[in-house]
Formats: C-alpha cells, sequence, structure tokens
C-alpha cells in the first residue's frame, strides 16, 4: 500500500504525518486489496474560521476508486471525518464485492 500526504498551503509535519497514517491503517484493517492512498490536507483563505481545514483523500483498490473530503475548523477532527467516511465506504465495497450467492438446491425431475 502506497500513502501520499500531502500539503497544500500547509506544512505537514511528521506528527500530521503519523496521525493521518494511523487513522487511515484502520481501513486497511478491513480491506486488503487498498493500493494506494493519496491525502491532501489544505487551508483555504475564508474569512470565517467554520469549515476552513479540509481533508481529502482519494483510494485505488482492486477495481475501483474511491473519494472522499471532510471540512471542518479543526484539521485533526476533519481527519477523524474523513476516516470515518473512508471506512464505510471500503466495508460497503467489500460486501459488494464479496460472492453472496449460495449453490441452489438441485432439481430432480
Amino acid at each position: 500500500m502506497n500513502l501520499t500526504i500531502s500539503g497544500h498551503h500547509l506544512e505537514v509535519t511528521p506528527a500530521l504525518r503519523t496521525y493521518v497514517a494511523s487513522k487511515l491503517d484502520r481501513i486497511s484493517r478491513h480491506f486488503d486489496q487498498v493500493v494506494d492512498i493519496k491525502v491532501l490536507l489544505t487551508v483555504d483563505n475564508q474569512k470565517e474560521k467554520d469549515m476552513r481545514q479540509r481533508a481529502e483523500c482519494s483510494i485505488h483498490v482492486k477495481g475501483k476508486d474511491l473519494f472522499a473530503e471532510s471540512a471542518h475548523e479543526d484539521l485533526y477532527a476533519a481527519v477523524d471525518d474523513l476516516a470515518d467516511k473512508l471506512d464505510r465506504q471500503v466495508i460497503r465495497y467489500k460486501d459488494k464485492t464479496q460472492d453472496h450467492h449460495h449453490d441452489a438446491s438441485k432439481r430432480l425431475m
């Protein structure tokens, strides 16, 4: 799994990098076919402080790309919300890809 963390209008500190990696580790525990994860952390130039910190993530899994974004006034809270959204998406994708078909009973003629 390749993890790329980049920042736009902010410097990604080692503490922030380890926090994001630990939150996204939960996704790889649920679904082991994750190929690539790209995270973009941004700070918007808005006058109001609400929803100024944004976290975006795109995940490339086997067969599909998943995307989620979250905005909050605290970057760590935005990363928490982002991890929750991605976790739900990955679990939903995993349930859809699993084989739920059961063997039909043979009919005797």
